[in-house]
């Protein structure tokens, strides 16, 4: 007899999904993280170059969480996309520092 696609002896693979409430705490913390920005700026007393840093810093933690927890970026078979994203990032990165080290020096 042929070959049957519906066969009883394989076993069977079960597809592991998230619960929502993993979804809610990613969202609570990219919602904490924008207001902790919007306060740091609100509160004005603090030096110039440090209000810059903070933001920068935060707003590269907030890429990451959305990459890994709303882009699925933990999967698996999303590592080449995760090469080419670093390789971007790499490339902005120089490309940034080049700019900032022709401006000021």
């Amino acid at each position: 007899m042929g070959s049957n696609s519906h066969d009883t002896h394989a076993p069977s693979k079960r597809v592991k999904h998230e619960s929502p409430l993993n979804h809610y705490l990613t969202y609570i913390i990219s919602i904490l993280l924008t207001m902790l920005a919007f306060a740091v700026v609100l509160y004005g007393d603090l030096d110039r170059s440090f209000i810059l840093i903070f933001i920068v810093s935060l707003g590269i933690v907030q890429a990451i969480v959305q990459l890994f927890f709303w882009m699925h970026a933990k999967e698996r078979g999303h590592l080449f996309p995760l090469i080419f994203l670093g390789g971007g990032a790499l490339v902005a990165l120089t490309g940034v520092i080049t700019a900032v080290y022709w401006v000021w020096w």
